[in-house]
């Protein structure tokens, strides 16, 4: 379906909201060739790739070819085009990718997004060749305690709460065959100081934040304004996990 005007406006926000830096993403370029070997060449399925950030991160970290797929439109068409990054038309439960394409996938802040896990695991059992694993970059109930948003906006554990567990995560991929390697947490910079992180917040393009109320959004909004002012060289560190499978 063809995007709309509020579909172009809210990708937008989402990609001015969203997307770290470059220099905010050492670590998980660090964690990734930790767990993956991924030579130049080789293919990546990036996997509800949004606007793309972490598509164009792939193919400049490791020259890879990455397989973009993502379902909305409106983000798809902001996804970087050059050599290395095919945008597709996609979902996680129904990829448009043949059979053993991928030497990786990477599913990043999308897990609480999939409507049907398992189906989704038995689709990147498809497509991974035999030994690949899966790269999963998302926040995870009852692990996001040094989130910046939860920190500052602590209804946003009450939304994090709603998300798949680990175990609930591991169980799903289990019956595609999948097992869990490894679980920790990553650090992120997501803007320079605290006063740049609270100027980009879009509530509307944010899943942690769309579900507080009004009240809660504000007095969220001050908490991080105040810690901005106490701590102005303060740089916007936040964790995630990364979950990997194979």
């Amino acid at each position: 379906m063809e995007a709309t005007a509020a579909d172009r406006r809210f990708a937008e926000d989402y990609r001015l909201a969203r997307e770290i830096p470059r220099d905010g993403l050492t670590a998980w370029r660090a964690a990734v060739a930790a767990e993956v070997e991924l030579a130049p060449g080789a293919t990546v399925l990036d996997v509800g790739a949004g606007t793309g950030s972490f598509a164009s991160a792939f193919a400049d970290w490791f020259g890879v070819r990455v397989l973009a797929v993502e379902p909305a439109a409106a983000m798809r068409a902001l996804i970087p085009r050059y050599g290395l990054i095919e945008a597709l038309d996609g979902r996680a439960e129904a990829l448009p990718v043949p059979d053993g394409c991928a030497d990786a996938a990477w599913l990043g802040s999308v897990v609480h997004h999939i409507g049907d896990l398992p189906a989704a695991a038995r689709e990147l059992r498809r497509a991974l060749k035999p030994g690949a694993p899966v790269l999963i970059r998302n926040s995870f109930p009852g692990r996001c305690a040094r989130d910046l948003r939860v920190r500052f906006f602590p209804g946003a554990e009450r939304i994090v709460d709603g998300y798949p567990t680990v175990e609930r995560t591991c169980a799903a991929f289990a019956g595609a065959g999948f097992t869990r390697v490894a679980l920790h947490a990553v650090p992120q910079e997501s803007a320079p100081s605290l006063a740049a992180f609270a100027d980009r917040i879009r509530r509307d393009t944010d899943a942690k934040l769309r579900g507080l109320d009004d009240d809660e959004f504000e007095r969220g909004m001050r908490r991080l304004r105040t810690a901005a002012e106490q701590e102005p060289d303060r740089p916007a560190v936040s964790w995630m996990d990364l979950l990997v499978l194979a």
